[in-house]
């Protein structure tokens, strides 16, 4: 039960950090979560009993008890020490030579190959390289490292979704994640945000994509690539920021929502802010945009 608790606790202290504000959720969590909501506060080592109501409401539930681990088996460290980020000279040649260069630079890295649980492969990336919009993410989940491409499953269809009302294919833009493993953490299942440390050791080999792509326009996708793209500042927030022109690189980027959080904050007020940011991109580069999609989200007249 507490692996089930931890994973459902762990999703719900992310999808709040993303904005989300209420959750939909289906009988498989609640049965996780009636056990917490039945204990006692007799003890310390017990979980606090919470009206599952509320905690569906409001994204939180209380921390549950953290399972102990079996003898004479470590637990993977979540924030592992990790060396200095590499330093990358991309070599001359075409883009495409040069990105099949990064490409295996980092199948070959160590370090890169030490992050990865087993049976998982390393995210790169995929696309265009001569893409006008990259997008990034923060870092691969489950379904992108168990196929090593990014944005898959349900979150990756909407993104398709998403760029074919825009016009656009998956193979017309750059998709890929600033951290280029899954980062490892102590559940049976479910994710985890980079940290900062994690994502700065792969800076460099983004810059290097960013360089060989040479895009117009960079979509940040989720909470946290913002400080992943510009750096730590605990007083900013995604709310402040999304939808605002930023530089990386000296390249404009917006950021977003992740197309993960769209489909549980599945709202036409979220919905519309997040077609602005592609309304957006699309006149920053110089696509067309016509009434149809100018009215995509908005209220019936």
């Amino acid at each position: 039960m507490n692996d089930g608790l931890n994973a459902v606790y762990e999703e719900l202290k992310r999808l709040r950090l993303e904005g989300m504000d209420r959750v939909f959720i289906n009988d498989n969590t609640l049965e996780q979560l009636q056990p917490c909501a039945n204990q006692s506060t007799t003890t310390a080592s017990v979980a606090p009993a919470i009206d599952l109501q509320t905690a569906v409401n409001s994204g939180r539930v209380p921390s549950p008890p953290s399972p102990k681990a079996a003898p004479g088996k470590k637990s993977t460290p979540i924030d592992a020490p990790l060396p200095e980020p590499p330093i990358i000279e991309i070599p001359d040649g075409d883009a495409a030579l040069r990105m099949q260069w990064l490409k295996e630079q980092i199948e070959a890295s160590p370090v890169c190959q030490e992050q990865l649980r087993q049976n998982d492969k390393l995210v790169f990336g995929s696309g265009s390289i001569n893409a006008d919009i990259f997008y990034c993410g923060d870092a691969p989940g489950e379904e992108e490292a168990d196929n090593g491409i990014p944005f898959q499953g349900k979150a990756g269809e909407l993104l398709t979704k998403i760029l074919s009302a825009m016009g656009l294919k998956r193979e017309s833009v750059y998709m890929t994640n600033i951290l280029k493993w899954r980062p490892k953490h102590n559940k049976p299942y479910g994710n985890r945000p980079p940290t900062q440390k994690e994502m700065n050791y792969c800076l460099p080999y983004l810059k290097a994509q960013i360089e060989i792509v040479q895009p117009k326009v960079i979509i940040g996708l989720g909470n946290a690539t913002v400080p992943g793209l510009l750096g730590p500042a605990p007083e900013r927030t995604m709310s402040e920021i999304r939808g605002t022109w930023q530089s990386f690189m000296g390249t404009p980027v917006i950021f977003t929502f992740q197309p993960s959080y769209l489909l549980f904050n599945d709202t036409m007020k979220t919905k519309r802010m997040a077609w602005e940011d592609m309304l957006k991109a699309m006149e920053k580069i110089g696509l067309p945009i016509s009434e149809k999609q100018q009215a995509y989200f908005l209220p019936k007249q």
